[in-house]
C-alpha cells in the first residue's frame, strides 16, 4: 500500500511539474461587459467535447452575482447541441476561470483581442486547448493571418486548427 501511495505522489508531482510549450499570456486589459454576448467559434483545437460540432457559438451573459452564464450551441450529427456553463472572473484581467462540468474549473486565457472587441484568440491553462473567435460568422484574410501569427509566434502549432462550417 505504501508503494502504491509513493507512486501516486511522486506521478501527481512529475505531472504538476510538466513545461507549458506556449505563451499563454493574457491580455493586459479586458472589460468584461465589451466581451458578453455572442461569439462564433471560427477555429479550435480538436478536443473530446466539441468533436464533430459544426455552427458552433457561444454566448456569455452577466448574472446578478457577478459571474457569467455560458451557452454554447452548435449542431452535432445533423442535430442542434448545446452546453451550458460558468465562467468567474478572477484578479488577472483576460483569466476567466470556467465549468460545464460542477466544480471542476478550467482557465479560459484571452491572448488577443482585438480593441473594439470582434476577434479573439483564447486558450487555456495548457497548451491542448485553443480557439479563434469572432463577431460574425467569417472573419477576412487579413484577420485570419494576424491571428495565425500571434498564435504561432506563441509557439501554439496552428496546423491542428480545425475551422468550424458557419452559417
Amino acid at each position: 500500500m505504501k508503494k502504491i501511495f509513493t507512486l501516486s505522489v511522486l506521478l501527481s508531482l512529475l505531472m504538476g511539474c510538466s513545461k507549458l510549450t506556449v505563451d499563454n499570456s493574457v491580455v493586459p486589459d479586458f472589460d468584461l461587459n465589451r466581451f458578453l454576448g455572442s461569439w462564433y467559434e471560427i477555429a479550435r483545437f480538436d478536443h473530446k467535447f466539441e468533436r464533430g460540432m459544426e455552427q458552433t457559438k457561444a454566448m456569455y451573459v452577466l448574472r446578478d452575482d457577478g459571474k457569467v452564464d455560458v451557452l454554447n450551441t452548435g449542431i452535432k450529427d445533423g442535430k442542434p447541441s448545446e452546453a451550458n456553463g460558468l465562467a468567474k472572473l478572477t484578479e488577472t484581467p483576460g483569466l476567466l476561470r470556467v465549468s460545464f462540468w460542477g466544480p471542476f474549473y478550467s482557465d479560459y486565457r484571452i491572448m488577443l483581442l482585438d480593441n473594439d472587441y470582434q476577434y479573439a484568440l483564447v486558450g487555456s491553462g495548457s497548451d491542448d486547448y485553443l480557439w479563434i473567435l469572432s463577431r460574425t460568422p467569417q472573419i477576412s484574410d487579413e484577420t485570419k493571418t494576424q491571428i495565425l501569427t500571434e498564435a504561432q509566434n506563441r509557439g501554439y502549432d496552428t496546423t491542428k486548427l480545425i475551422w468550424v462550417k458557419q452559417q
